[in-house]
């Protein structure tokens, strides 16, 4: 049992702060790690992408070789590996591949890359909320997760939101299992996709991401993912410029939404949207059922 989250706002807002706050009631679902993504909360010049690196202190060296860039540590040093940041100029193309190859770094793990940034480790949404500080966290969406572990390793790396480098700029949270994920993973990889983990959720943001370079709509791949996907979930996905959630057919993981003063949250339980939004309306999502926000 996960909790996952997600807000949108067609005004910047404190993302962030509101993110957690979602998170804090929902700390109950989940107590091995937890995590956001922030969108429309960093300055960026055109073309410029925000990179966050965990690496241990003996291969920063390594990294800042494969990226031709000195980095800052940055945030917070909650473990053995520090999170360090960077602007970078670079082609995406270039920096894939770049990202690959720190990926294989033993020691390193880019957590990353962007117009957002995604913040997350073991531990609780209290403490997540401590790393925040000093952060920009005004924004326009964003999405969070606290977990509770059925499978794959528990750390920082696997700790929700997961993105993907096939497509800028997307990212996926997830509660429940996908039931047939090698079998999609298997496709996806034979595409090109790179997976990093085992965790069934990255499964998602691959899927998704392929989708959209394919040309279709965020609600229609949302649909598809429906369709194809087996077993309990519940998801929610961000772009940089929307967001989504999807349930499962059978309906055996929840979904709600509400919305207030073109604000859109989306949770697990209500007591996430009520500290959200205070007291509005819920709908609960039926099975199969889906919802997207914003530009697509």
């Amino acid at each position: 049992m996960c909790g996952i989250a997600g807000i949108y706002s067609e005004n910047n807002i404190d993302v962030g702060g509101v993110l957690t706050g979602m998170l804090d009631t929902l700390q109950h679902r989940g107590e091995d790690s937890c995590g956001i993504a922030v969108y429309g909360a960093l300055d960026l010049e055109e073309n410029e992408n925000y990179i966050l690196i965990e690496a241990r202190e003996n291969v920063i060296g390594k990294v800042e070789s494969i990226l031709g860039h000195k980095l800052k540590k940055k945030f917070y040093d909650s473990s053995e590996k520090p999170i360090y940041s960077g602007r970078l100029d670079d082609d995406l193309n270039v920096l894939r591949k770049k990202i690959n190859r720190i990926n294989a770094v033993k020691g390193a793990n880019v957590i990353s890359m962007g117009s957002l940034y995604i913040l997350k480790d073991t531990g609780s949404v209290q403490e997540l909320n401590k790393a925040m500080k000093g952060l920009e966290t005004n924004g326009t969406h964003g999405i969070g997760h606290v977990r509770f572990s059925t499978e794959s390793v528990v750390d920082r790396y696997h700790a929700h939101p997961f993105q993907s480098y096939i497509k800028k700029d997307i990212s996926v949270v997830h509660n429940g299992q996908i039931t047939n994920y090698l079998n999609l993973k298997t496709a996806l990889m034979n595409k090109g996709h790179r997976f990093e983990t085992n965790n069934d959720t990255e499964c998602i943001v691959h899927y998704i991401s392929d989708k959209l370079n394919n040309g279709y709509t965020l609600d229609r791949a949302l649909e598809m993912s429906i369709q194809d996907m087996d077993g309990p979930f519940s998801y929610i996905i961000s772009t940089d410029k929307a967001m989504g959630i999807a349930k499962d057919p059978l309906g055996l993981r929840p979904g709600v939404v509400g919305q207030k003063n073109g604000v859109y949250a989306v949770a697990s339980e209500e007591v996430a949207i009520h500290r959200a939004l205070g007291d509005v309306d819920i709908e609960y999502l039926k099975p199969g059922e889906h919802r997207t926000f914003g530009a697509e």
